[in-house]
């Protein structure tokens, strides 16, 4: 069975219109769930618990996508 990770992040941005944080190392790292509901609903609490500051946003990352499982080694593989 193939595993379709999420990471759920989020932070305050330079620019609400822009996907630029305003310092990286205080990023809030949610979570890593193991399917996108989970993910959602992760990401849609941590949404709401800021919703009042309009320069912090949250997002989904779809892990999975950085893995070609169709390749003998994906291209992280070979570097190590």
């Amino acid at each position: 069975m193939v595993q379709r990770l999420h990471l759920v992040f989020g932070g305050e941005l330079i620019n609400p219109s822009s996907t630029q944080f305003t310092d990286v190392s205080k990023i809030d790292i949610v979570g890593i769930y193991p399917n996108y509901a989970a993910a959602f609903s992760a990401w849609k609490a941590a949404a709401q618990r800021t919703v009042d500051d309009a320069q912090t946003r949250y997002f989904i990352a779809h892990l999975h996508r950085l893995r070609d499982e169709e390749r003998e080694a994906s291209p992280t593989e070979e570097l190590g």
